[in-house]
C-alpha cells in the first residue's frame, strides 16, 4: 500500500557526507567524538549530579571507549548522532549534545545533552542545543525536535526554555532512574519556530 506523503528526509540525508563540526559562534564547537575523549567522558560520569539525571554509568575508560566507537559509527546508521561539545580555544571537553531516536521519514528527532561539572552554569548546554537545533531544523530540514527531561531537573527545563523548546506536557512515570520512576517534561521545537 503506498504512502500518501513523501518522506520528510530521505535515507542518506546525513550519511552521504561526513559528520560536520558545528561552531556555535560564541566560543564552543560541536565536533565528532575522538577516542582520546574517553578519559574526560569517564571523569564527567563520576559527577553525582550528572549521574542523578542519567540512566547510564561509566565504570571504566575502556567502557567509554566502546561508547565512543558506537558514537563514531552512529552517523552512518542515521538513528542517533552524538557530538562532543568542546571549548573552541583549547578543545577541552565541556559536554555532549545529540540527536537521538531519529526518524528521517517523519523528520523527527530527540535532542539530548549533558555538561561536565566544570562547565555547568556557563550556558554550555543552551549554546550547544541552540546550534544543534538551528542546524537540524534550518540546514538539514527536520520538521520537529523533541527534548525530554525529568520534571525535577530545573536546569534542563531552563535550557529547553532558553533554546525555544516549548513545553508540551508531562509524561507521567516515563523513565526509570536509579532512584525510581521520573515524570518527564516534553518540550519541542518545529521548523519555523
Amino acid at each position: 500500500m503506498p504512502y500518501l506523503t513523501r518522506p520528510v528526509l530521505a535515507p542518506g540525508t546525513l550519511s552521504r557526507t561526513p559528520q560536520p563540526t558545528l561552531p556555535t559562534g560564541d566560543g564552543l564547537v560541536l565536533r565528532p567524538w575522538r577516542t582520546e575523549d574517553a578519559p574526560a567522558v569517564h571523569a564527567a560520569f563520576q559527577d553525582p549530579v550528572l549521574r542523578h539525571w542519567h540512566v547510564r554509568a561509566a565504570d571504566s575508560e575502556e567502557e567509554v571507549r566502546g561508547w565512543i566507537t558506537e558514537w563514531q559509527r552512529a552517523w552512518k546508521g542515521e538513528r542517533n548522532v552524538q557530538w562532543a561539545v568542546a571549548d573552541a580555544a583549547d578543545d577541552r571537553l565541556l559536554g555532549r549534545v545529540a540527536l537521538r531516536e531519529m526518524v528521517l521519514g517523519d523528520g523527527v528527532a530527540e535532542v539530548a545533552y549533558w555538561t561536565t561539572a566544570g562547565a555547568r552554569g556557563r550556558g554550555v548546554a543552551a549554546r550547544a542545543t541552540r546550534t544543534l537545533a538551528r542546524w537540524a531544523l534550518d540546514e538539514i530540514g527536520f520538521q520537529r525536535l523533541e527534548l525530554s527531561h525529568a520534571v525535577a531537573n530545573e536546569a534542563s527545563c531552563r535550557v529547553a526554555e532558553k533554546t525555544g523548546f516549548a513545553l508540551e506536557g508531562t509524561k507521567r512515570s516515563a523513565l526509570l532512574h536509579a532512584d525510581g520512576w521520573h515524570d518527564m517534561h516534553l518540550h519541542a521545537r518545529v521548523r519555523g519556530d
